[in-house]
């Protein structure tokens, strides 16, 4: 099992980075090519929304990203450090409605991108971690 690891501060500009660093690890692990566009999408959608949530909670810790390659699949981590608010009983967010709205909609763009999307929060930060499928490399005949 192979793993890249990607830290980067919390800025916009660095997303671009992300996702083609993403592509890059994605394509040599043996992701299908067609696929590829969906695996950029979804790490630009990922790290965007940890870099909003590290910019409205004022964290300045890096935002983190695992790419992880395992047997028949290519997984990717990303990771925040803000606090995420537990929905109170009427199952809005008790603060900032129009970031909750932001969040949820960078959720369901992920989701309609990827097959296995696990979400996980708490009140040390969240992890969105994505997986997809590989095929081996052909054998090369000499």
């Amino acid at each position: 099992m192979a793993t890249v690891e990607l830290r980067f501060s919390a800025l916009p500009e660095h997303v671009r980075t992300a996702r083609l660093v993403a592509a890059a690890v994605a394509r040599r692990a043996g992701v299908d090519e067609a696929v590829l566009d969906e695996v950029r999408l979804a790490v630009g959608e990922a790290c965007s929304r940890a870099v909003g949530l590290h910019q409205n909670s004022g964290i300045s810790a890096p935002v983190k990203v695992a790419l992880i390659e395992e047997e028949k699949q290519f997984s990717i981590e990303v990771g925040d450090e803000a606090p995420h608010a537990a929905p109170d009983s009427s199952g809005a967010a008790q603060d900032g409605e129009t970031d909750v709205e932001e969040d949820e909609m960078g959720l369901a763009v992920i989701s309609g991108l990827v097959d296995d999307v696990q979400v996980t929060t708490g009140q040390d930060g969240g992890l969105i971690r994505m997986t997809w499928p590989t095929t081996p490399p052909a054998a090369v005949v000499l």
